[in-house]
């Protein structure tokens, strides 16, 4: 059984990139939170050429190597495209696919009682403290 899957792209303007995610990564899977099914870094030069980077490639991922668990063959040539669409000339970003080892357990009692998915998102981070604030200035 496997629990649900998720992705994210995260950009790293100006390749300011400082390596805080493997470490936050590392906890999420030794809590038995996340299992990271692959990881691939995208490049931008000034050029506007792009580039994917795997991880054992370059020095300053070195501490994602650290990471337990099986990396590598869900993120293909087209995700890394479109991660790279969106990127500006001189910036990176990291696709990150993972699965909710938390939610395994529940998505096995909505199977087992006939329960499917009918939609699912990640409401945006902007979005949710907006409406917090607002729920906030109308108490």
């Amino acid at each position: 059984m496997i629990g649900p899957v998720e992705y994210m792209i995260v950009g790293f303007p100006g390749n300011q990139f400082n390596g805080e995610i493997a470490p936050a990564l590392a906890r999420l899977i030794e809590s038995g939170t996340i299992r990271i099914l692959d990881l691939v870094f995208v490049t931008k030069d000034a050029d506007g050429d792009i580039a994917a980077i795997e991880v054992d490639e370059h020095g300053d991922l070195a501490a994602f190597l650290e990471l337990d668990g099986e990396i590598g063959g869900f993120i293909g040539p087209e995700d890394i495209e479109h991660a790279a669409a969106a990127l500006d000339p001189n910036s990176s970003a990291a696709l990150l696919i993972w699965e909710d080892v938390w939610a395994t357990e529940f998505v096995q009692a909505m199977r087992d009682s006939g329960g499917v998915l009918l939609e699912g998102a990640r409401i945006p981070h902007d979005l949710v403290e907006e409406a917090l604030g607002a729920i906030g200035a109308a108490s």
